[in-house]
């Protein structure tokens, strides 16, 4: 299988038992060479903040999967962590989810001239990203996309504070 089937496979090998287990898979990417890691970015599927027991609970959950599928060959280091405050946005879910959040989003080739985007996510429709810049709106197509991400502001450090604030009280 090529680079980019194989993150494909692991997540379909993965995501029924997590989210059985009440997490969705966020990414999986691949990196290093002769002793890859699997690094597998998850988050609760009821939107709580993850904790160490949450990523410990995956890992072993997915080194059991990956022990018994055995979708790599030789040895490998197993990563999990949480999207954290300024996560990446790799699913069209993302992108609906974070409307009016700040993003920054680069392009695999320019759109319009440029290939990095910084503005207020609108959201996406009919596979086209829609950014609110400072000049304009954006629109990108969601697979000319090659990496995008919230972008740690104020405003998003305080919705994350009235979240936590709102989990603590319910605890």
């Amino acid at each position: 299988m090529g680079g980019t089937d194989l993150p494909r496979r692991i997540e379909r090998l993965l995501a029924p038992s997590l989210e059985a287990m009440g997490y969705e898979i966020v990414r999986i990417r691949l990196s290093g060479g002769r002793s890859p890691t699997v690094q597998i970015m998850a988050e609760r599927l009821d939107r709580r903040p993850m904790t160490v027991d949450d990523c410990t609970a995956i890992s072993r959950n997915a080194s059991a999967i990956l022990d018994v599928e055995d979708p790599m060959a030789g040895a490998y280091t197993l990563e999990v962590s949480s999207p954290g405050i300024d996560r990446p946005l790799v699913r069209p879910q993302d992108f609906a989810r974070f409307a009016g959040r700040e993003v920054r989003a680069e392009t695999s080739a320019p759109i319009a001239g440029r290939r990095r985007f910084r503005g207020r996510l609108l959201g996406i429709e009919e596979g086209r990203v829609k950014i609110a810049l400072e000049d304009g709106t954006a629109e990108l197509p969601y697979e000319a996309i090659q990496k995008a991400r919230l972008v740690l502001t104020e405003d998003l450090l305080a919705a994350t504070a009235r979240r936590a604030a709102a989990e603590e009280e319910r605890r």
